[in-house]
């Protein structure tokens, strides 16, 4: 039970961080700790709020803006605490937690955006913003705090007020239950399997699926999980095809399984609800609020990129599924094709086509090594270095804490990683941070960190990674250094607080140097022999690249495209499935092909708010991010000192301090054309 004494939050663990190196002390926090220190910590910030909004003096930069930035600060240190928990090591009291906390934030912030003396100092400042004579990087900051008022319902009247934080209450509490009904569903499905069952599995994914079953209580047998890392190897290598049947079902169908983890009525409801609170706002559908401030602006450019490369990858897709079927049919199959037998086919195309396959590069892709060649490229393009400090609690035992350093040998802040997955974390991979970097008032060293669900060996046993897994984890580090390198005065533009379409950039184009030849022969090493990866088998890597793109493509573009149907109508469908069924039935979307994330699955727009109407945004930051590494290719140099100081300075460092076109042109010099991006996918 929780303890109702009075929180000290001047000295609570939870809010003054005095473990190891500024780090929270793990050691001290419960789980009961949490729900009395949020109560505290919400009341001290509304007294905050309270004595900005009821100031006498007339506004200013400092007594209003200034002071309602860096307001909250004991409830900005155990909400990050707690959502670190909640994704990376949840368990049932924490689940309770998450709703009741998730609709009392809502009603918190909306109290905040909708309260009229505060938004009226706001509002003065902005009137007067031009003879006010601020600098470039605090006029953006007060014009997009006044923006995020009147986006928030500032301006309605009271009824609109009420009804539009009662709206947001109940999408707070609907994309928590989606979430939990969701890791509920990939955590308790698995399929056990004996010896017999193994035909064609490599070995580290049976290691992999003899660890995942002896976590759940099956030791000497093999699990098939939920998690992408056993899922899709499984998927990919597996020669039964009753079996791969079975798994597909089950992957595709999280979510939609009824009962009481079923996402159906709660993605309809998320739906109606946020069509009501475009409307209320004046907007014309959910998605032209959300994308108000981005770079695309509206859905028509949304769909001005993806129509095109949709209609690409659908060909691409149908002549390799021309491949396949003659591939399934030459080995003796008589059954349809189907979606269980794409991976499977792709990797015996792939064999006959490169001459390798993904089990051949594993051993040469060690998580360690992987981890290493992510901080190299960071030490080689910006300076910074890394020094990993064993024995430090966090939220988890396998958590890892590193030092960063500028070039200097002055501490630049944290990086904490926790590369396993394990059936108390929701599924996929994310950068979030416990603190961003600041320089505003005291200031703030960032403590970032990246979540992954790599399949864990058995004790002993190295980590090994298939290409997507490792340029995962070079993508995720990407997000890492935007937060890291963030040099910047105020905290709502610090790190990755850009536009939805542009903080996908500095993830991406991170991704391209895991295959620069410099950093494979440092660092892709074999398991046992410790050799370099040979030329050879580096070279059909490359050659394969762009290999599957139209399988790729059409998962990835249809979840986008399907996003933006949802959320560009002026009002909900009622039978979201059904619409969703209807939708790729216009697209003329393959049988043969799931989307990459199915409705009752979708967490990326339906587990909060992130990327509602917003799936579109890691193809928009591809076009960017093509375009930027063909910058360094340019010089012949992947590491191109004067580059990367620009790409540091205009990217990774810049935060949203200005507008993303504008920090993209002073590094690029133009706004790139979708082309090169088509190319990189080998569409055209």
């Amino acid at each position: 039970m929780p303890s109702t004494k009075a929180v000290d939050l001047a000295a609570h663990p939870l809010t003054t961080w005095q473990g190891p190196l500024g780090l929270p002390d793990f050691t001290r926090i419960g789980d009961g700790d949490f729900s009395g220190v949020f109560d505290a910590a919400l009341k001290a910030h509304e007294t905050e709020i309270e004595a900005i909004s009821g100031n006498a003096e007339t506004p200013t930069v400092e007594n209003t803006l200034a002071a309602l930035e860096l307001g909250g600060e004991a409830l900005d240190h155990v909400s990050s605490i707690f959502w670190c928990r909640a994704g990376a090591h949840t368990n049932e009291a924490i689940q309770a937690l998450e709703r009741e906390i998730s609709p009392k934030m809502s009603r918190h912030f909306s109290a905040i955006s909708m309260n009229e003396r505060l938004f009226a100092r706001i509002d003065d400042l902005y009137q007067r913003r031009e003879t006010l004579k601020l600098d470039a990087e605090t006029l953006r900051v007060l014009e997009k705090t006044w923006k995020g008022f009147v986006r928030s319902g500032a301006k309605l009247d009271a009824e609109g007020k009420k009804r539009l934080a009662s709206i947001n209450e109940e999408l707070s509490s609907l994309g928590t239950t989606f979430g939990q009904n969701l890791l509920a569903d990939e955590r308790d499905w698995a399929l056990f399997l004996d010896e017999a069952d193994l035909a064609g599995l490599p070995e580290f994914l049976k290691s992999a699926m003899a660890e995942a079953a002896e976590m759940r209580g099956q030791k000497g047998r093999y699990a098939v999980t939920l998690s992408r890392s056993i899922y899709e190897p499984f998927s990919t290598f597996s020669e039964r095809r009753d079996l791969r049947e079975i798994a597909f079902r089950a992957f595709t169908m999280r979510g939609q399984n009824g009962g009481a983890t079923d996402n159906t009525t709660v993605v309809r409801d998320m739906l109606r609800l946020r069509a009501e609170k475009a409307k209320l706002l004046g907007y014309a559908s959910f998605a032209a609020l959300k994308l108000d401030d981005t770079m695309a602006k509206t859905p028509e450019a949304v769909h001005t990129l993806l129509d095109p490369v949709w209609e690409k990858a659908l060909e691409k897709a149908a002549s390799d599924q021309t491949e396949l079927q003659r591939l399934a049919a030459e080995a003796g199959s008589n059954e349809k094709f189907a979606a269980w037998d794409w991976r499977f086919y792709q990797e015996k195309l792939r064999a006959e086509k490169f001459a390798f396959d993904e089990a051949e590069l594993k051993p040469y892709l060690q998580l360690d090594r992987v981890i290493d060649a992510c901080f190299d490229v960071a030490t080689r393009l910006f300076g910074i270095t890394f020094e990993e400090k064993k024995g430090i609690a966090t939220w988890h035992p396998d958590a890892r804490v590193f030092v960063v350093r500028n070039a200097d040998g002055s501490e630049r802040g944290l990086f904490l990683a926790d590369y396993f997955a394990r059936p108390s974390k929701r599924s996929g991979a994310w950068m979030s941070a416990l603190k961003s970097g600041y320089k505003l008032g005291h200031g703030s060293k960032p403590v970032i960190y990246n979540i992954m669900n790599f399949a864990k060996p058995p004790e002993g046993e190295a980590a090994l990674l298939s290409v997507d897994e490792a340029k995962t984890l070079f993508h995720e580090f990407g997000h890492a250094l935007h937060g890291m390198l963030t040099d910047v005065t105020w905290p709502s533009v610090a790190g990755t607080s850009v536009s939805r379409d542009f903080v996908e950039l500095p993830s991406q184009l991170y991704e391209h140097w895991l295959t620069v030849p410099a950093v494979l022969e440092k660092h892709a090493l074999h398991v046992k022999t410790g050799k370099p990866m040979p030329k050879a088998l580096v070279d059909k890597m490359l050659a394969a690249r762009t290999f599957g793109a139209g399988f790729a493509t059409v998962e990835f573009t249809a979840s986008a495209l399907v996003d933006m149907a949802y959320h560009a109508r002026p009002d909900a469908p009622n039978q979201p499935l059904r619409f969703e069924a209807e939708t790729l039935e216009k697209l003329d979307m393959p049988d043969t092909i799931a989307m990459r994330h199915r409705t009752p699955q979708f967490g990326h727009i339906f587990s909060g708010d992130g990327y509602s109407a917003g799936y579109y945004s890691y193809m928009w930051s591809e076009v960017l991010d093509a375009d930027a590494f063909a910058a360094f290719e340019e010089t012949g140099d992947p590491f191109n000192p004067a580059l990367a100081e620009r790409l540091r300075k205009n990217v990774y460092a810049a935060g949203g301090s200005k507008d993303a076109e504008e920090l993209y042109t002073a590094f690029r010099g133009k706004m790139p054309s979708p082309e090169a991006m088509m190319v990189k996918r080998g569409l055209v």
